[in-house]
């Protein structure tokens, strides 16, 4: 059985904490609140993954960090009064439950709302509000606002939405077209004054109602997870991605792959046939999965290239098969 508790930690500490997100209130609400409630049933085992997954009514939920990042921006307050729009399944409205006074959250689905609301009820979140309507509106009964949360992307913020901000209030949403949108905050400095600043590149639904796209068709649900900048080069892309590695034979290597501790198969190979510093990583790896984390069997599998070279040979064995068998481990812990 998947250990949710300390999956949500670790998730914590390696997507989010490690990318910058340092708000300790928000940190310990992401450690608290049961993502895996928020995803379907047959979904549960992927919900602490560094992404988004599918949930009712064509939709998504967020990946983690996007969540983070975005109600980090927003300078969420103990005893703010917040509104979100695109609640989808409860998610992002329950991590801010946590951190905020109240939460108010508009879903245009009701299939949606009806499942996020129950949601709050069976986890005790009785300081989230979760209602059926067009987000672009918001609630001016419920104004004005702390924060307001926007999860789909629109060309513009909504006029309605900055209007419902208090003085000092904050409005995070992406903004944009369908291909590449920008993380915007708005802040109102004034009356009849706001102010705005680019938190970097992300691609997320867009925001249907009255101020955001017509619902005809012509939108599709994308993935609610940071985007590229077109900016970037490939390189600097990988750059951005990759994490640091301590030596092989120090200890920290391995506990870099607690991540997988959970999986009941790892899977272990690469693209370089066999370099010695693969020998040398896969070893470790080996070591330390099966030293902490009870896994008992490991195998290897010869690559399709290896079975294509012998029957094409006709025999095994030769220079072709030797240079380009590679065999990639395979764990497995027994149940």
């Amino acid at each position: 059985m998947t250990d949710y508790q300390e999956t949500r930690r670790r998730m914590v500490d390696v997507q989010i904490a490690r990318r910058g997100v340092r708000d300790a209130a928000l940190l310990d609400a992401m450690r608290t609140v049961p993502r895996e409630r928020f995803v379907p049933d047959g979904l549960a085992e992927f919900a602490y993954e560094d992404g988004p997954l599918p949930i009712e009514a064509g939709q998504t939920i967020s990946q983690p960090y996007i969540v983070a990042a975005m109600v980090e921006a927003a300078e969420i307050e103990p005893g703010s009064h917040v509104l979100e729009v695109g609640a989808g399944s409860g998610y992002a409205a329950a991590v801010l439950g946590q951190v905020a006074g109240r939460v108010v959250a508009i879903e245009r689905h009701r299939e949606l709302a009806r499942s996020a609301c129950a949601r709050m009820s069976d986890l005790g979140y009785d300081n989230v509000d979760v209602r059926e309507g067009d987000g672009t509106l918001g609630l001016p009964e419920e104004a004005p606002f702390d924060a307001i949360l926007v999860a789909a992307g629109g060309l513009e913020v909504p006029d309605a939405l900055q209007r419902q901000l208090k003085i000092g209030g904050r409005l995070v949403m992406p903004v944009g077209g369908p291909d590449v949108q920008t993380l915007c905050k708005v802040t109102r400095v004034a009356k009849d004054r706001f102010e705005q600043e680019s938190l970097g590149a992300v691609k997320f639904v867009p925001l249907i109602g009255a101020q955001g796209w017509p619902e005809d068709g012509r939108r599709t649900a994308s993935d609610h997870r940071p985007g590229a900048s077109r900016k970037l080069t490939l390189p600097e892309m990988i750059g951005e991605a990759a994490e640091p590695l301590p030596d092989f034979d120090d200890p920290a290597f391995g506990r870099l792959f607690d991540r997988y501790a959970d999986r009941r198969v790892v899977l272990l190979g690469e693209a370089s046939h066999g370099t010695s510093e693969f020998y040398r990583a896969r070893a470790a790896i080996t070591r330390h999965l099966v030293a902490h984390h009870g896994f008992t069997i490991v195998t290897a599998t010869i690559s399709s290239a290896s079975r294509r070279s012998t029957l094409v040979r006709g025999k095994s064995g030769g220079r072709f098969q030797k240079n380009c068998a590679h065999r990639p481990t395979t764990m497995v812990r027994s149940t």
